[in-house]
């Protein structure tokens, strides 16, 4: 069992890895410039100019959850300290049948999608972030790429 203050260190240690420029720069391009309506523009996303943003979040927190999952953070100080993960796998939920189809990996995101579904009321907390994001879709550019640094 992990200690609590082996879990501390290690969301503190995620917190810091956050604060990198490139990976706060990408979450920022994530939650208010990304804003697929479907599988296809996802994946044209992480085929496409923006793959290194895109890929930058959502391997961020698959692997930060494959932490919880597998014991090395204890889960409910993961989600006391964190909500991100769940607003990114709300984005996605909706597509990623159809994405892990066309990458060939029907193992993607699976540690996140374990992690986020585990909560309790986890639909209520999804509905939640939907509706956040409908509302930031509807007031930004959708797929808007990433200005020149």
């Amino acid at each position: 069992m992990i200690s609590k203050a082996d879990s501390a260190n290690l969301i503190l240690r995620l917190y810091e890895l956050r604060r990198d420029p490139a990976l706060r720069d990408a979450r920022d391009w994530f939650v208010t410039r990304f804003h697929p309506r479907s599988a296809q523009e996802v994946f044209s996303v992480w085929m496409g100019p923006n793959s290194a943003q895109y890929r930058m979040v959502t391997t961020y927190w698959d692997m930060a959850a494959s932490l919880v999952n597998h014991g090395a953070i204890d889960p409910a100080m993961f989600h006391d300290a964190n909500t991100e993960h769940n607003g990114v796998f709300a984005k996605l939920q909706p597509f990623l049948t159809e994405l892990r189809r066309r990458s060939g990996l029907p193992d993607y995101l699976a540690n996140l999608e374990r992690l986020v579904l585990a909560q309790p009321d986890a639909e209520g907390r999804l509905d939640v972030y939907r509706r956040y994001l409908t509302h930031k879709a509807a007031t930004t550019t959708t797929l808007a790429p990433m200005e020149a640094q």
